[in-house]
This record gives structure tokens, sequence and C-alpha cells, in this order.
């Protein structure tokens, strides 16, 4: 009998022992698990907010270069209601060429811009989160560009602004276009213009900033060669599955 017990409790304390055992291998797995979605997760961040700097960085560089917006797809044209200005104003002395004068400089202006606003946006991608990131990510064409709009057009709109009047003000574009247009408001029966330029000169330079980005964005997320690191890589190998 005593046998018998000491068998008994021998076996019921070996089971305990590999219930505890068992235990201690699930809590490493565990561990292991969580440990390889916190890198998954730190990885997916990363690898957007990586993503959008690259695609920033690149765009606002190119956009910055002499001729960056002027020969480009992101060219600055004037306003539908300025080529009414600009014809008639062609025969007045001193403003021959005034349309290929003008968007000289306010190209120019932009593109002196373009690379101070590369900060800007550099700060709103840092405060992206988490749960941006992955909506990023598996959200589309176009969708990190859409959420960098949405979250910082306001505010890149109210700091580029004065930085494009600045820039303007550098090639005289401003003085150039209210001379010009105070110049066409005296003709008569003609509908008075706004002789400001830089609220429209600020849009359209954001809009081929975007744009920019956006390229870039499209480029990385269908063209594997663009993956230029291997976070990159890594981060987009998951919406291609």
């Amino acid at each position: 009998m005593k046998t018998s017990k000491i068998l008994v409790v021998s076996i019921g304390l070996g089971a305990f022992g590999a219930g505890f055992a068992s235990c201690d291998s699930l809590k490493k797995a565990a561990t292991s698990v969580i440990a390889d979605q916190l890198l998954s997760n730190l990885d997916i961040g990363g690898g957007l907010k990586e993503a959008l700097v690259f695609g920033i960085t690149n765009g606002s560089d190119l956009l910055s270069k002499k001729g960056g917006y002027m020969n480009s797809a992101y060219k600055i044209l004037l306003p539908p209601e300025a080529r009414q200005i600009t014809d008639k104003l062609q025969m007045i002395p001193g403003f021959k060429g005034i349309e290929n004068s003008i968007l000289e400089k306010i190209n120019a202006g932009a593109e002196d811009a373009a690379v101070k606003a590369k900060p800007i946006f550099i700060n709103a991608i840092k405060s992206m989160s988490f749960d941006d990131a992955m909506g990023i990510l598996m959200g589309g064409k176009g969708a990190a560009t859409a959420f960098l709009k949405k979250a910082t057009y306001d505010q890149l709109f109210q700091s580029f602004s004065p930085v494009i009047a600045g820039s303007l003000d550098k090639y005289n574009a401003r003085s150039y276009w209210s001379d010009a247009v105070n110049t066409y408001n005296k003709i008569p029966l003609v509908t008075r213009a706004n002789p400001k330029l830089e609220d429209y000169v600020t849009t359209e330079a954001l809009k081929g900033l975007f744009s920019m980005v956006e390229d870039k964005e499209k480029g990385i997320r269908g063209d594997k060669s663009q993956r230029t690191t291997d976070l990159l890589q890594k981060v987009f190998a998951k919406q291609d599955k």
C-alpha cells in the first residue's frame, strides 16, 4: 500500500511539474509572439514614415531646383481670369510679354519656397500614430498622401503663405502683378481684378507639391525597385500579399 501511495504521489508531482514546464513554454512562446508583433508594428510605422519622408524630400528637392516648377508637369499657370488681363495689357508699353514674365516670377517664387516646406511636412509625419500607419498601408493607392493632406493642409497653407509671399517679393512678382492689375483696372468697362497674388500661388504650389509626393508614393507602392531601403521593402511587402 505504501509503495502504491508513493507511486501515485510521484506521478502527481511529475504531472504538476510538467504543467509548470508547459506554462513556462507558453509564456516564452507568448513573449516571442508579442515581441515579433511589436517589432512588426514598429517596422510598419517606421516604414510608412520613411516612405512619406522619402517622397517629400525628393519632391520638395526636385521642385526647389531652378525650373523645378516651371519646366515640369507641376508648372503653376495663371488663373483663367488672369488671361483676360495679360491679353489686354500686351499692347500697353512696359507690359509686353507680361504673361511669360509673370509665369517665370511666380514659378521661381514657388521653387524658392518649396524647400522651406519640407520640415513642416516632416514634423507632421513624426506625429503619425500606428493606427494611421496601418490605415495608410492597407488603404491603397494615394492613401498616404491623402492622409498627409487632410492632416496638414490648413497648417501648411498658413505656414507656407508668408514664405511664398517673401519668395514672390524676392522676384518682385507681387509688385509686378499688382502694377499690372491696377493698370488693367483703369481700362474702361472691365471687371475689376484682385491684385493679390500670394493666395493663388500658395494654393497652386501646394497642389504641385502634393502631386509630386503622391507620384512618389505610387512609385513605392507599385514599383519594387523604388523601395530603396530594407525597411521599405519589408513593410510594403505586406501590401503586396
